[in-house]
């Protein structure tokens, strides 16, 4: 069981490891590589820090779109991410295959004001397979490998705890 939340079943993120776990009464589901922010852990709107602390999935977005499918403002642009539409694109924080958008639930800590996870956009999504080299990338968000991340989405509910973590 888990002390905050009452429940046997929730994802663990360690930022220094770069690993997800699906956890249930303690024992190990499944474990996936993550990429967490390039500028480390922190709560602050516009630092582009990965939030710490508990959150729950407030959304699951993208369920049956096909795997690399491009999402931007969480909705299907109907393209399909290829090596030449990144390059064509180098700019762009790509969000492929599926979204779980996450809601802080510690009131001042990743809650509320301008800590609040869920305005700021913080998801565990899929990105382009090559650029998951095993080190913290990302503008706040949990990158996954697609594959991952697709079978992840079909492993939990909206509601499902999430404790990120150093």
């Amino acid at each position: 069981m888990n002390a905050f939340t009452g429940i046997s079943r929730y994802l663990d993120v360690s930022i220094t490891e770069q690993h997800l776990r699906l956890l249930d009464n303690g024992a190990v589901l499944a474990e996936y590589p993550v990429s967490t922010a390039k500028n480390g852990p922190g709560e602050k709107k516009g630092s582009y820090c990965t939030p710490t602390g508990w959150h729950k999935i407030r959304a699951k977005i993208g369920a049956g779109l096909p795997i690399n499918s491009v999402l931007a403002g969480r909705r299907p642009t109907g393209e399909i991410y290829t090596p030449e539409l990144g390059l064509q694109h180098p700019q762009r924080d790509w969000i492929l295959s599926r979204i779980l958008w996450l809601g802080g639930l510690e009131p001042g800590k990743n809650r509320y004001g301008d800590v609040d996870s869920t305005w700021r956009y913080i998801y565990i999504h899929g990105t382009p397979d090559g650029l998951m080299q095993g080190k913290p990338e990302s503008h706040g968000c949990l990158r996954m490998l697609n594959a991952d991340v697709i079978t992840l989405f079909d492993y939990v509910a909206v509601g499902c705890r999430v404790w990120i973590h150093e």
